[in-house]
């Protein structure tokens, strides 16, 4: 059992606040240590000297980590990974463009004018950069920026403003190029192209429930999204209705190139990452905003990012390594087995639960990396395809951004709301935003075909 007490204590220090890497570092060794001093008494000869026994326990315990240095380069080897660091760049130069804040103005004059407009607008926004960054704390606060003041400006109700706000900055999540479904990709190892595939019509139907749901509020209590009424003072209608969609297509040429090489099967998400990088900096020198300063400021942040990862995943290597070294996976293998129901439908349910429930107090990279591995073999033992197996969790985590006390979304939109939005509005505005996300990862798990996809291998 001393693989699941090693896993709890982790799980622990992770919700009081230690740092994620420190963590699983600091825990794997101590652990590590502790397995080499029980298996050393457990065969220890009667009569044996205690110090000889710390001794070879100290040694047992310590020698596991001889194979950490091959991993470690095994980790900085991996292609799939390169393209965190490049996405995370590339979402950052799009930022300081202003390319979301044309975006945000070109879909609130093409949609303001019918109930819920502006809210709708704003999940279009959210879709388009998520489609082009990724970057879920610069799609929110930009959003924050810009389309919250008008919101309250022409008397949307606050939490279904915050709401849709929070919402549709997580888009990135699961819509590709998504962070999450790379490092996924590299738990499951499957090709990421694959996963983009996957989930991009999954991502496109929450898009659709979002839209849905505002329509639907809007229509029923009319005062909590009203029209913007038309601005004689913009001009000629046609003519704005044409600069708008001008402003919208470098973001839609820009998800075709990226998207659209990954596909195709032109380029890997690797490659397409490096396209997305010059896609870019391209946009930023047609908007005339490209600087030195502002490609440092994205490396910087790329570099700060892309550390964080893999600074985390080292950590994670080194407590997986640990827990089937104690024989923890053993146990959870058995466990999830044993699940009463169905095996796959049981152990799917149960996962799913444990995976939403965790998302409330640790991040998305943690789960990635610790409990994801876990479950894969029994997964596999089970017949699950894991591209389909893979989706879900994504969706699962994705909904981790948004879940109270600890979402990241609701984090960011608070350090850029104005005056009078609290955070209690910004709570209770995703909370009809995350049934909406736990319907559709719901229609995804049991009706997968709808999605071009199989439940089973």
């Amino acid at each position: 059992m001393i693989g699941i007490v090693m896993f709890f204590t982790a799980l622990f220090m992770l919700i009081i606040g230690f740092p994620v890497a420190f963590t699983f570092a600091a825990v794997s060794v101590f652990f590590g240590i502790l397995a080499g001093f029980i298996e050393i008494f457990s065969y220890a000869e009667e009569g044996q000297a205690l110090i000889s026994l710390l001794q070879e326990g100290w040694v047992e315990g310590i020698s596991m980590f001889d194979y950490m240095p091959f991993r470690i380069y095994s980790i900085q080897q991996s292609t799939i990974l390169m393209a965190i660091p490049m996405f995370i760049f590339m979402g950052i130069i799009l930022q300081k463009t202003g390319l979301a804040e044309k975006l945000l103005e070109s879909m609130g004059f093409l949609f303001g004018e019918i109930r819920g407009g502006v809210a709708i607008s704003t999940v279009l926004v959210g879709t388009l950069l998520a489609a082009s960054t990724g970057v879920v704390g610069a799609s929110v606060v930009a959003m924050g920026v810009i389309s919250l003041p008008v919101m309250m400006k022409y008397k949307y109700n606050t939490e279904l403003a915050t709401g849709t706000i929070c919402a549709s900055g997580t888009l990135g999540q699961i819509i590709p190029p998504s962070i999450v479904l790379i490092i996924l990709g590299d738990v499951f190892q499957v090709p990421v192209g694959d996963l983009f595939k996957a989930a991009l019509v999954p991502g496109l139907a929450l898009v659709g429930a979002y839209i849905l749901f505002i329509l639907v509020v809007s229509f029923i209590k009319k005062d909590m999204a009203p029209a913007i009424p038309a601005d004689p003072a913009r001009g000629n209608k046609k003519k704005q209705v044409i600069k708008a969609l001008i402003d919208i297509i470098p973001s839609l040429t820009l998800i075709i190139l990226v998207l659209g090489s990954i596909f195709e099967g032109v380029a890997t998400p690797t490659e397409s990452a490096a396209v997305g990088c010059i896609g870019a900096i391209l946009l930023a020198v047609v908007y005339k905003t490209f600087s030195l300063n502002i490609v440092k400021e994205a490396a910087l942040e790329a570099v700060k990012i892309t550390s964080m990862v893999f600074g985390i995943l080292i950590g994670a290597t080194a407590f997986s390594m640990v827990f089937s070294y104690t024989g923890g996976d053993e146990i959870v293998e058995h466990v999830m087995l044993s699940l009463p129901g169905d095996d796959k439908w049981g152990f799917i349910i149960f996962t799913m639960l444990a995976i939403l429930i965790l998302g409330f107090f640790i991040d998305f990279i943690e789960i990635s990396y610790i409990i994801v591995p876990i479950l894969i073999p029994v997964a596999d033992t089970l017949g699950i395809n894991p591209i389909w197996f893979a989706i879900l969790i994504a969706m699962n985590l994705q909904t981790s951004f948004l879940t109270p006390p600890f979402g990241f979304s609701l984090f960011y939109l608070k350090g850029c709301a104005p005056a009078g939005v609290t955070t209690g509005h910004i709570y209770r505005g995703v909370l009809p935003f995350i049934a909406i996300q736990i319907v559709v990862l719901g229609i995804v798990a049991f009706y997968p075909e709808f999605f071009g996809m199989s439940a089973d291998m």
